[in-house]
């Protein structure tokens, strides 16, 4: 009999769920849409209904269950979904309202009032309360919606409200969620000014787990909803962004990944927790100790949907890499302001060199170089803040299908890039699973299961090239005033664990 984990994601639009073989095969797959027609809301407000998610993910799992019949044993089972999202919960795990979503901003008033709170704690990890964070929400709900809140039994993320309904526990979530809530990564427990200065009793926030610990077992009630077998172990999960990355095999301190879609993200593994002066990075907590730090650029693919959104992008890529290196310098920023590797709210994208002769794929072909600089720099600035970045990079998204894009890039940042063979969101979730099913830890059942679909190593000749192009990138964001070198600054500190 085969044997199998299942992992979930539950995005902005729909779940996808993956069983997934010791081998790291994918043996069945299903994805939904959520099917409710949301309602007019104000535009800083985002909400969705839990249960959308629990019936978009209960058809799922109804198919990959009814696709591996009696053929397989089920291990284990765990999710991810998005971070910062909020959700109140009675005691039986029903939810009192709407989710407040990750982009809902509704909290913004209270944002510095959480920042003055929990100041210290904002100084000891390194990251900045914002809108976008569990804390603020719940201090909202708190204060805006005082009934409702009185009768929460529990304030808890998407990914929680997910395995509760597995595992009829909806009072416990995982080191990833908890971040944006305010729970204290180096104590390993929640704050006491959540409770005494904002008022949010700590009774109602869930117990804190590493992902991938055993939290439960699937209940009766939720074996009739999605086939899956009354009593298969449920594992604490992580939040998507998390989850990406350990799809991408990148799990192990001095490993990296690249997610290439409409931004740039960066995300590894350090054995110390990184603090950034300028606010630029924050860090997860590692399942097995160790950190997680990562940065998103505004800067990534987005251009080309922007320029090129009716073209032929294999066309385009066959017809730029006839064109590299161009004479070009590139910043392809497609929309105002930058936050990684540097922060500047009022930075645009340009393009320096242009001539009378230069055309749409001179153009493109800069913009796929451009962004590969854009990459080299943000690793250069971890490495700045104390990362050890190693000779090889994970990457994943969209951006890395194109094989010209990954030869660019491998050759401008001077290191082998690795695209993995699954890199679907619902892989990581499936591998947190596979962790406690299988092989003890989170970093092992990666190099069991994750296997390599494309190994670029650098073009001599474009890096050559690119090494000169790297100087001038960075000339020209300096002209501008959006970076200044790691020398020109106050030296950057690296913080013990």
């Amino acid at each position: 009999m085969t044997e199998v984990v299942v992992g979930i994601d539950v995005g902005t639009q729909g779940a996808r769920v993956l069983a997934v073989s010791p081998q790291g095969d994918v043996v069945a797959s299903a994805a939904a849409l959520f099917e409710t027609t949301w309602q007019a809301l104000p535009a800083d407000h985002c909400e969705q209904h839990p249960l959308d998610w629990w019936h978009a993910t209960a058809a799922c799992l109804r198919r990959v269950t009814d696709a591996l019949s009696n053929k397989a044993y089920i291990a284990g089972v765990a999710a991810d979904s998005t971070s910062g999202t909020i959700v109140m919960v009675d005691a039986r795990g029903t939810p009192l309202r709407p989710a407040l979503m990750y982009n809902d901003m509704r909290s913004r008033p209270y944002v510095a009032e959480v920042r003055a709170a929990g100041h210290e704690l904002e100084q000891r990890l390194g990251y900045t309360f914002n809108a976008s964070f569990g804390l603020p929400k719940m201090l909202w709900l708190t204060r805006e919606e005082p009934e409702l809140a009185s009768r929460a039994n529990a304030f808890i993320h998407a990914t929680d409200f997910i395995l509760g309904k597995l595992s009829g526990d909806f009072h416990v979530t995982n080191y990833s969620d908890a971040l944006k809530s305010g729970y204290d990564l180096i104590a390993a427990r929640w704050p006491a000014f959540i409770e005494h200065d904002l008022g949010i009793p700590l009774e109602r926030l869930p117990r804190v787990t590493p992902p991938g610990a055993l939290i439960g077992t699937v209940t009766q009630v939720a074996a009739e909803e999605t086939g899956l077998p009354a009593g298969t172990r449920v594992f604490s999960g992580a939040t998507d962004g998390t989850a990406a990355q350990i799809a991408s095999g990148a799990v192990e301190p001095g490993a990296w990944n690249t997610s290439l879609g409409t931004t740039l993200v960066i995300k590894g593994i350090t054995e110390r927790l990184l603090i950034d002066p300028q606010g630029r990075i924050y860090s997860h907590r590692h399942p097995e100790g160790w950190w997680m730090p990562g940065g998103a650029s505004n800067t990534g693919a987005e251009w080309i949907a922007r320029e090129h959104a009716h073209g032929d992008l294999s066309t385009l890529d066959a017809a730029a890499d006839q064109r590299v290196p161009t004479a070009l310098i590139r910043y392809p920023l497609a929309r105002t302001g930058e936050r990684f590797p540097f922060i500047h709210p009022e930075a645009i994208g340009f393009i320096d060199g242009e001539t009378e002769s230069t055309d749409a794929i001179d153009r493109f072909a800069a913009g796929l170089e451009g962004t590969a600089l854009l990459e080299r720099l943000s690793y250069d600035t971890l490495q700045d803040i104390g990362a050890s970045v190693g000779a090889s990079i994970h990457t994943t998204g969209g951006g890395s299908r194109s094989v010209v894009w990954l030869k660019i890039r491998a050759s401008a940042l001077g290191r082998t890039l690795i695209r993995p063979r699954v890199s679907e969101t619902a892989m990581g979730a499936a591998l947190l699973a596979a962790g406690g099913a299988w092989h003890g830890s989170l970093s092992t059942a990666a190099r069991q299961m994750v296997k390599p679909d494309a190994v670029v190593e650098p073009d001599e000749r474009l890096a050559r090239a690119y090494q000169a192009r790297y100087e001038g990138f960075k000339s020209a964001l300096r002209q501008r005033g959006y970076w200044t070198p790691a020398a020109a600054r106050p030296a950057e500190t690296q913080a013990e664990q």
